[in-house]
């Protein structure tokens, strides 16, 4: 099977089958994941941490708190600076304004940074309705689009891909000659992009964050189109979520340090790219118009749901990187825009048309492991298992669910009832795996949805308590 995207379109159950029977992903995902994620702790471990980390986080959290006063400081300054500040409550708010500020200035082609704001409202495809060109100028957003997939992953949209797959598709879209050179296919890209560039008339990007006191967006980027984006053509729009908000000049670094620290492993970034307004008399660059809009989509209603720690989030993808479920079906299984486990959590609750949301929250083995990688210490286990909780109350327990739970509440309150519960599970448990030929591998009646996924290993022929027991015993006899 090819690591061709998964239909986003097919139940979860579908896509998640896909994928794990997808070998060449497994490959990818092995070798991109597992580097990323040592670079992490690398990159982390170089500095202090958990002090590191303790900043950012009341930083963020700071900025939640005051988080209307800061939208306002920004606009204020963005507009001061002489750009333009616009607001969109939901995606076909934001898709209108852009074709809009488009039309208005006779583009014809547009090139576009990184952004998976613009992903999440499918800014894209709208553009091309309107009749423009659009072309990604991130590598690796580039790829994608050649070969028609969305991106798989927060910061390396096209991790699903071997080199050799990356190969094909060049050799067929841009008639590359046969090559597993890298510097060769960045050649190639680079030498098409480069004209790109120089023929747009508007360049579009995400922000990774604004700074509120000077009206300042800025991008992160290693491969430089983000800057030539943003200063070539004539007309350069910024597509911000409301979250990405930092107050001053010194938070802007204190997140840029943690965001390539724990994205790609870097002390710091090639580019940083920081655009305040349009061209002023005197500026060797940058465009002559500037516009910042401002995405809402659901965001202020997660706030109010509970789930405003998520926005927290500064993207950097390392909760992907080390969690065991992402590792093993990668980010198209999830169909959102936003996969791993900050994905589970922000595409129940912001405004995306995802098939099958209500599963996501439990695409998640709960070890921990996003939120130990995570530079903003957010809780990720607890918002799953809180909305795990939300798709439960919506849908309603089932008879065995209600029967399951009160019998294991009156179990927990009886010593022997317990042990005689472990016992028995032990026996019959140990029972079925040997006719199985190990793990167990079918369960009757309301258990069998356990096993129809996943395999389940057998208790333990002695519980704790009796080993404990043993173990005090044998001491004894030594003694």
């Amino acid at each position: 099977m090819s690591t061709s995207a998964i239909d986003l379109s097919l139940p979860y159950k579908k896509r998640v089958d896909d994928a794990l029977h997808n070998q060449q992903l497994k490959v990818a995902l092995d070798r991109a994941t597992g580097r990323m994620a040592g670079q992490r702790v690398a990159a982390m471990g170089a500095v202090d941490a958990p002090r590191l980390r303790a900043q950012v986080r009341q930083m963020k959290e700071h900025v939640l708190r005051t988080w209307p006063e800061l939208l306002e400081q920004l606009e204020t300054q963005v507009t001061a600076n002489g750009g333009h500040v616009h607001w969109a409550k939901e995606a076909a708010d934001l898709q209108r304004i852009v074709v809009e500020i488009a039309r208005k200035a006779n583009v014809q082609k547009v090139v576009k940074a990184k952004s998976m704001a613009t992903e999440e409202v499918h800014l894209n495809q709208a553009l091309q309705r309107a009749g423009l060109k659009v072309v990604e100028t991130d590598l690796g957003e580039y790829i994608i689009q050649l070969a028609g997939e969305p991106p798989s992953h927060i910061v390396a949209p096209v991790i699903h891909r071997r080199v050799e797959d990356i190969a094909a598709i060049f050799q067929r879209e841009l008639d590359m000659p046969p090559t597993l050179d890298p510097q060769v296919i960045c050649g190639v890209a680079r030498g098409v992009l480069r004209k790109e560039f120089l023929s747009a008339e508007m360049g579009i990007s995400g922000c990774n964050f604004a700074i509120a006191e000077t009206g300042t967006c800025c991008i992160v980027t290693n491969e430089g189109n983000g800057r030539m984006t943003s200063t070539l053509p004539r007309v350069y729009v910024v597509v911000m979520g409301l979250e990405k908000l930092v107050p001053t000049v010194e938070d802007a670094f204190l997140q840029y340090q943690a965001l390539c620290r724990s994205s790609t492993g870097q002390q710091c970034s090639v580019y940083l790219s920081m655009t305040s307004g349009p061209r002023k008399p005197g500026d060797v660059d940058g465009p002559e118009e500037f516009h910042l809009v401002l995405l809402d989509n659901g965001r202020l209603d997660m706030l109010a749901k509970g789930y405003g720690e998520a926005l927290c989030c500064i993207r950097c993808g390392a909760c992907l990187n080390v969690c065991p479920v992402y590792r093993e079906i990668g980010g198209h299984a999830y169909g959102s825009t936003y996969s791993g486990p900050i994905g589970a959590v922000i595409s129940p609750n912001i405004h995306l048309e995802v098939t099958d949301v209500d599963k996501l929250p439990y695409a998640s083995s709960l070890c921990g492991a996003c939120r130990d990688a995570c530079p903003v210490q957010i809780d990720l286990p607890r918002m799953l298992l809180e909305l795990r909780r939300d798709v439960v109350e919506a849908e309603g327990a089932t008879l065995f669910d209600r029967a399951a739970m009160q019998g294991f509440s009156k179990m927990m309150q009886s010593r022997s009832s317990y042990e005689s519960a472990g016992k028995l599970g032990s026996l019959a448990s140990n029972v079925l795996a040997r006719l199985s030929g190990g793990n167990l591998t079918f369960l009757p009646g309301p258990l069998s949805p356990w096993t129809a996924s996943r395999d389940l290993p057998p208790l333990a022929r002695h519980s704790f308590r009796e080993q404990w027991q043993q173990r005090r015993a044998a001491r004894k006899q030594i003694v």
